[in-house]
C-alpha cells in the first residue's frame, strides 16, 4: 500500500497529561491525538514524535509525523475541524506533506527546552502558575551560568538521566543558559539545547544548578557528577510544570535521511 508522509507541528498544555507516549488507562497527547486525527480520517493512526516530554512538561514548538494512505489527503480545514474536535490544552497549527527522507525524531538536529523558575515571595503569577516553578529563595544566576558551563559538550549524562534498558545517556548539550524573564518580576529562565535528552536530564540538571544558585553546593558540583557513569542520588528532579519544549531544528531538505541514519547510531562513549 502506498503511503504519504505529513509533518504535524503542535502546542499543548502538559498539566492534565500523563505525559505524550499513549498509555492504556491514561491521558496522554498521543492518545487524545491518535483518537482525534482517526476520527477524522478514518484510518488508523500512529504519530512518531520529536521529543517524547514526560507528565507535566509542556509544549510551544512540538513535532510529530504520521504515514497516511496515499488516497487520505488531510483537507486545507483539518487545523479548524482539530481545534473544534481536540481539547483546550492541544492544539494542532499545522498539517503539512513532509519532505523526503523526513522523521520528526530522527531527522531532528536539536531540541531546546526553557525551564522557568521564580524566587519571588508570593510565587509565580496566577496566569503562569502552571508553567512556573515556585522558588521562594534568593539564586545567584552568575554561579549557575558557571557551573553550567561545565556541563556543556558530549559527555555521559548518566548521573542526570532515569536508566532505560538499552538506553545510551552519551549527549551533546550545546546551550545551557540562565536570564531574567523581560518584564517579569523574580523569574528566572533556564534554556537548554541538545541533540537529545535523555529521560528526566533537564529537570536533573536544572535541580543541580538551583542547589549551586543557593549556595549549597559548589559551582565544580554539576561537571563534577559527569565521572558517576550512574545515576546520582543527590540531584534533585525539579517538577515538571517549569519545563518547556520550545523548539525543535532540522537540517535543509536534502540532509533529513542522512541526519535519521547518524541519529540511529548508538554512541556509548563521549
Amino acid at each position: 500500500m502506498s503511503v504519504r508522509r505529513h509533518r504535524l507541528d503542535l502546542a499543548y498544555d502538559g498539566t492534565d497529561f500523563s505525559g505524550w507516549a499513549r498509555q492504556p488507562g491514561l491521558r496522554t497527547v498521543q492518545g487524545v491525538l491518535e483518537e482525534t486525527l482517526a476520527t477524522i480520517w478514518r484510518v488508523p493512526v500512529a504519530l512518531t514524535v520529536a521529543g517524547r516530554t514526560d507528565a507535566g512538561v509542556h509544549a510551544d514548538a512540538q513535532v510529530c509525523h504520521v504515514d497516511l494512505p496515499a488516497e487520505v489527503e488531510p483537507h486545507p480545514g483539518v487545523v479548524g475541524r482539530l481545534a473544534r474536535m481536540l481539547p483546550p490544552d492541544v492544539r494542532v497549527r499545522a498539517v503539512t506533506p513532509a519532505p523526503e527522507g523526513f522523521d520528526a525524531r530522527f531527522s531532528a538536529l536539536r531540541r531546546h527546552y526553557e525551564y522557568r523558575v521564580s524566587t519571588a515571595p508570593w510565587g509565580p503569577e496566577p496566569l503562569r502558575a502552571r508553567d512556573t516553578l515556585r522558588w521562594p529563595r534568593p539564586l545567584d544566576v552568575d554561579a549557575m551560568n558557571e557551573a553550567g558551563r561545565g556541563l556543556l559538550g558530549e559527555h555521559d549524562f548518566a548521573a542526570y538521566c532515569r536508566p532505560r534498558p538499552g538506553a545510551t545517556t552519551v549527549r551533546e548539550l550545546q546551550r545551557l543558559a540562565w536570564t531574567r524573564a523581560p518584564g517579569e518580576h523574580d523569574v528566572l529562565a533556564a534554556r537548554l539545547s541538545a541533540d537529545a535528552f535523555c529521560h528526566s536530564m533537564v529537570r536533573s540538571v536544572v535541580g543541580a544548578l538551583l542547589a549551586v544558585g543557593e549556595g549549597r553546593r559548589p559551582v565544580s558540583w554539576p561537571a563534577a557528577l559527569l565521572g558517576a557513569g550512574e545515576r546520582s542520588s543527590e540531584v534533585t528532579v525539579v517538577a515538571a510544570r517549569g519545563l518547556r519544549l520550545v523548539g525543535v531544528d532540522y537540517p535543509d531538505d536534502a540532509s533529513l535521511a542522512d541526519r535519521a541514519v547518524t541519529t540511529r547510531r548508538r554512541r556509548d562513549e563521549p
